[in-house]
C-alpha cells in the first residue's frame, strides 16, 4: 500500500529536497506552501513546478496558520507521516518582523498539532533549529544539554514549538521527533543565506559582508545528507518509555513519545574557510567587508550527531568543498552562466 506523507513548506529549500526524495521512494506526497515573498518567489515556483511533474505529488498554496486548513488536509489525506518544515525562517528577519515568526512558527505549528490530535499520524517530524541552543558555550551541542537562553526571537519561537509538541505528545500519545538543523546548504538554496549571497556577490564582483570579522564557526550540513537523515528517522518512531527510564545520551522524554535530534555534519568550520571554498569553486577571489557581530547571532555552532548515528546508523559526511562546488555548479546552470565566460 502506498503511504502518504504530508510536507509543509514543500516549495521551500529543504521541503523541496525532502519531497523529491519521498517521491523517488514511492510515497504519495501532499504539500502545502504559501509561496511567501520572503525571498524570490520565482525560485519557489520553479521548485514546485518540478515536483508537480510527478503524479504522486499534490499541493495546496496556502499558509499553515490559516484556520482549518491543516485540519482539512489531515482529514482528506490521512497521512501516515507529517514532516513539518514550513515557518518563517531567519534570525535577522525575526528582529525586523517578529509577528511573522509568531504567526507562522507558533500559530502554524498549533494548527498542525490540533489536526494531528484529531487525525493522528504514525509519526510527526517537526523542524527546529540549532539556534535553540542559544547562549550555550559548551560544544559540541548535545540534545540533552539545557537550551534555555535563546538569542533571537526566531530561536525562541522554534524552541517554543518543541515545548508545544512535547505537551501534545504527552497528552495525546502523538509520536514526535524534533529536528535541530545546523546551517543547511546546497543546490536550490535560499537567496538570503550566506552561500547564495556570497556566490552571487563574487560573480558580480561586489563585496561580501563577513560578520564578526570572519571569526565565526558553523556546522555546515549539506542538504542531501540532511534529507537522508530525515528519511531514516521516519522509521525511528519514539515511544513513551516504560517507568520513565531513558537510555543515557537519549533525548527521549521520560513522559512522552517525544525526542529531539541534532542533524549536523559534526564539524565546526571557520567562516573564512567557507568563503575560500566558494572562491575555489567560482575561480574568483572575494572582496570582503568585515563587519561586527549581528544582534541575535552566535559565534559558533557544532553538533554532536551521535544520537542520530545510534538511531539510524547514519552520519552526514559531505565535506564543505564538495558541497559548495555542487551549489556553485547549480547556480551557474540555474542562471545560465557560461563556464568559460565566468572563468575569465
Amino acid at each position: 500500500m502506498v503511504q502518504t506523507a504530508l510536507v509543509t513548506g514543500s516549495s521551500g529549500f529543504i521541503g523541496f529536497h525532502v519531497c523529491r526524495r519521498l517521491l523517488r521512494d514511492g510515497f504519495r506526497v501532499v504539500g502545502i506552501d504559501n509561496l511567501s515573498d520572503f525571498y524570490d518567489v520565482s525560485l519557489k515556483e520553479r521548485r514546485q513546478a518540478m515536483l508537480l511533474q510527478s503524479s504522486g505529488f499534490s499541493v495546496v498554496n496556502d499558509s499553515i496558520e490559516t484556520p482549518g486548513r491543516m485540519m482539512d488536509l489531515f482529514e482528506t489525506h490521512r497521512p501516515e507521516y507529517v514532516i513539518h518544515l514550513a515557518g518563517q525562517a531567519g534570525v535577522r528577519h525575526s528582529i525586523k518582523n517578529p509577528r511573522a515568526s509568531l504567526e507562522s512558527n507558533l500559530v502554524g505549528t498549533f494548527e498542525i498539532l490540533e489536526a494531528a490530535r484529531l487525525v493522528p499520524p504514525a509519526h510527526m517530524l517537526l523542524a527546529s533549529t540549532s539556534s535553540a541552543y542559544g547562549a550555550n558555550t559548551e560544544m559540541p551541542y548535545r540534545e540533552t544539554d539545557r537550551a534555555d537562553h535563546q538569542m533571537s526571537f526566531y530561536a525562541a519561537t522554534k524552541k517554543a514549538t518543541e515545548n508545544m509538541a512535547h505537551s501534545y505528545a504527552h497528552l495525546f500519545d502523538l509520536p514526535v521527533t524534533m529536528f535541530r538543523f545546523f546551517t543547511v546548504y546546497g543546490p536550490w538554496g535560499r537567496p538570503d543565506m550566506a552561500l547564495f549571497k556570497f556566490t552571487k556577490a563574487i560573480f558580480e564582483g561586489t563585496p561580501i559582508d563577513v560578520y564578526n570579522h570572519g571569526d565565526m564557526k558553523r556546522d555546515f550540513t549539506y542538504v542531501d545528507d540532511l534529507v537522508e537523515a530525515i528519511v531514516l528517522l521516519m522509521d525511528a518512531v519514539p515511544t513513551r518509555p516504560v517507568d520513565g527510564e531513558v537510555a543515557p545520551g537519549d533525548s527521549l522524554s521520560p513522559v512522552a513519545p517525544h525526542r529531539v535530534i541534532n542533524i549536523g555534519n559534526s564539524e565546526a568550520v571557520q567562516l573564512t574557510e567557507y568563503v575560500e571554498a566558494i572562491e575555489q569553486a567560482t575561480g574568483r577571489r572575494s572582496r570582503r567587508n568585515l563587519m561586527e557581530m549581528q544582534p541575535g547571532d552566535v559565534p559558533a555552532t557544532w553538533a554532536d550527531a551521535s544520537l542520530l548515528r545510534t538511531l539510524t546508523g547514519y552520519s552526514p559526511k559531505t565535506r564543505v568543498p564538495e558541497g559548495v562546488a555542487r551549489f556553485v555548479d547549480w547556480y551557474r546552470d540555474y542562471y545560465g552562466m557560461d563556464q568559460a565566460r565566468v572563468s575569465n
